[in-house]
């Protein structure tokens, strides 16, 4: 094993990830909102961190509010072809005072903690409040293995007459997605063909599969899904 190797092995989980081999072509707001497109499945994102300094192109910090949204994105995300660039994923070595200082938010270290655990504290009456609204832990719709189809967000789609078939009509899109975001986000599922947006037609796109059932199995993983917080997306069978 390299020494890089080792030294990632040894680096503990925690809510940080830290992600590089990432396409250096990419505009630093593009890859912001492709980034959080692709990484907000597993958790909120408290921070994401990327520069346009020679030094940290082609990386990325994504800071989540657990750590078993970290692990889980590092997990599931490992390899993933971004930009045409498998990416390359470990923890973060904590949230290092580099980047901290590189971001504007360092702190020493001892005001930090106390910081941190006034904002933990915060977050657990936020989810309490959530939860108690009757929202996901995220405030958004849980994931494929929490929604049994049709339920958990059926009540956000509006009655379609479409029979089930391959391709689905995807509504509400905020008006910053790029085909490329959303073939990100579909092609995580089996038999993903295309997606097809509309440009006289902004916030709507249409995704094809290989048949009904993989095209099923996106809607459900998906339903609900938020780009950004405003805008949780609206998935239906398209009519033919």
């Amino acid at each position: 094993m390299t020494a890089a190797g080792d030294e990632a092995s040894t680096i503990p989980p925690n809510r940080t990830i830290y992600i590089n081999n990432i396409n250096e072509k990419i505009k630093l707001d593009e890859l912001k909102k492709s980034l959080h497109a692709v990484f907000s499945q597993f958790g909120k994102i408290l921070e994401m961190l990327a520069f346009k300094t020679l030094k940290h192109k082609g990386q990325a910090w994504v800071v989540f509010e657990d750590v078993s949204s970290a692990t889980e994105a590092r997990k599931q995300m490992q390899g993933f072809p971004f930009y045409d660039k498998p990416m390359r994923i470990q923890y973060a070595k904590t949230k290092s005072d580099i980047i901290a200082k590189a971001d504007g938010t360092f702190v020493p270290r001892e005001r930090r903690r106390r910081l941190e655990d006034r904002a933990e504290r915060k977050r657990r009456e936020q989810r309490l409040d959530a939860n108690q609204a009757g929202l996901g832990p995220y405030g958004a719709a849980p994931p494929l293995s929490q929604l049994p189809y049709p339920g958990g967000a059926k009540s956000m789609v509006p009655e379609a007459p479409a029979l089930p078939n391959n391709i689905l009509f995807v509504q509400n899109l905020p008006h910053e997605t790029t085909p490329m975001m959303l073939q990100m986000l579909f092609c995580q599922y089996p038999g993903f063909k295309e997606v097809r947006m509309v440009e006289a037609k902004p916030g709507i796109a249409f995704v094809e599969y290989g048949d009904e059932m993989q095209a099923t199995l996106a809607m459900q993983g998906l339903q609900g899904f938020k780009i950004t917080q405003q805008s949780p997306m609206l998935i239906s069978y398209a009519k033919k």
